[in-house]
């Protein structure tokens, strides 16, 4: 068997992270064996070199190995391209084709993005993994095959499984064997390595000399989260190597390579995806909330004033229903510290044991009755000789009343003003 660090060589993998060798191990110990295996990882980090060592160190190695990106073909003709179909079995299948198990007969079949694959599909490739058995589109006729499956995906598992979008039994089937590379962010001695080698390969490429980093710029690659892992590392090289004249590159100058530097901005993207997708509208009824609230207690001030200037002794027994909806039993929705003196002697708020605390609200002497205006009517006329005072500039009438603009348009469009 070969060593780690040879398969490592042979297969252009760089890198001595201790879970990256345990990834490398544990391919070479499943290789000769025909167990199935799924390859978990973030997108970018590699995913498939492992099923070429799988392949390439099995009894398997003379047959086919096909790989298909299950994200990359629609689903419509998924089924075909897998397991192909008989002529005329949808529109445009002039002819019968063989799909990739049928192909791959012996060899070894690398199912990339898996977790892509359409429902209908999982059960499809349930078959094939439980019995060998598959279905041409179109037929009647069951058909065996003698493949490998190495999948591979990108997904949180038992999250798609949760949300019904994978089905648990083919996750099982799948994962005999679950080999996880890790994240570029979490290799953080490779990084510097992999850039060095990128460079030098693209400086071969196009002939010119190779970029090198200086201290502070490879302190600001490993501190990077690098999201799209060892594939945008590599893109980065190449953007380096063909842009920029000078061969000597600075931190200041690798920041304008690398997206979001500086911010947190990865992690506050991943953190909002959990949560609840109705967060902005959560937050706009907080708002609207808010102001309702608001415009209540403005109302309040407005119905005090109201009755402080009126004239009539009985203003409180007449509107007493109309008090008791506004004010309920709740006293700290008045705040008194807002009032005016005037208003705190017309209002008398009782003490915790006093003979009066069911009746909350009482005025501390009568005033003779001089008019009977309603408070409807007393609010239109006051908004109405304060808009008159003002020219109609309803934000110099909205302070004089104490009420805040927007409840002041409110009153102006109810009364028809």
């Amino acid at each position: 068997m070969e060593s780690v660090q040879a398969i490592k060589q042979r297969f252009g993998i760089l890198g001595n992270d201790e879970k990256l060798n345990r990834a490398v191990e544990k391919a070479i110990q499943v290789a000769p064996t025909d167990i199935s295996v799924l390859v978990t990882g973030e997108s970018g980090v590699g995913k498939e070199s492992i099923p070429k060592i799988i392949h390439a160190l099995s009894h398997r190695k003379h047959g086919k190995y096909i790989a298909v990106n299950c994200g990359a073909i629609p689903e419509g003709t998924i089924d075909s391209e897998l397991f192909g179909h008989e002529k005329g079995a949808f529109t445009g299948a002039s002819q019968s084709r063989n799909g990739y198990f049928e192909v791959a007969d012996g060899g070894t079949i690398f199912l990339d993005e898996v977790g892509e694959l359409p429902l209908t599909t999982q059960v499809r490739l349930l078959r094939v993994l439980e019995n060998g058995e598959f279905i041409k589109v179109g037929s009647s006729k069951v058909q065996k095959t003698n493949v490998r499956i190495v999948a591979a995906t990108n997904l949180e598992m038992f999250e798609a499984i949760k949300k019904e979008k994978f089905r648990e039994d083919l996750y099982y089937r799948l994962s005999t064997v679950e080999i996880h590379l890790p994240p570029l962010r979490e290799r953080k001695e490779d990084i510097h390595l992999l850039f060095r080698k990128f460079a030098s390969d693209f400086a071969m490429k196009y002939k010119m000399p190779t970029v090198r980093l200086e201290d502070d710029a490879v302190a600001l690659l490993q501190k990077y989260r690098w999201n799209g892992n060892v594939r945008q590392l590599r893109n980065i090289a190449e953007q380096i190597s063909v842009l920029e004249q000078e061969r000597n590159i600075d931190g200041q100058l690798l920041k304008s390579y690398l997206p979001g530097i500086g911010s947190n901005l990865p992690a506050v993207i991943e953190e909002k995806k959990k949560e609840n997708d109705f967060s902005n509208e959560r937050e706009i009824l907080y708002k609207v909330l808010f102001d309702m609230k608001s415009d209540l207690h403005d109302l309040k001030k407005l119905t005090l004033e109201l009755m402080d200037n009126d004239g009539h002794k009985n203003v409180k027994e007449k509107n007493e229903s109309l008090i008791q909806k506004i004010y309920g039993n709740d006293e700290e929705d008045i705040d008194s510290e807002e009032l005016t003196d005037e208003q705190l002697e017309v209002l008398q708020l009782p003490q915790q044991n006093s003979p009066e605390k069911q009746d909350k609200y009482y005025f501390a002497e009568e005033i003779e009755e001089e008019e009977t205006l309603s408070l409807h009517d007393k609010e239109l006329e006051l908004i109405k000789k304060s808009l008159e005072r003002h020219n109609g500039k309803r934000k110099a009438a909205a302070d004089e009343l104490g009420i805040s603009e927007r409840t002041l348009y409110r009153k102006i469009k109810q009364y028809d003003l």
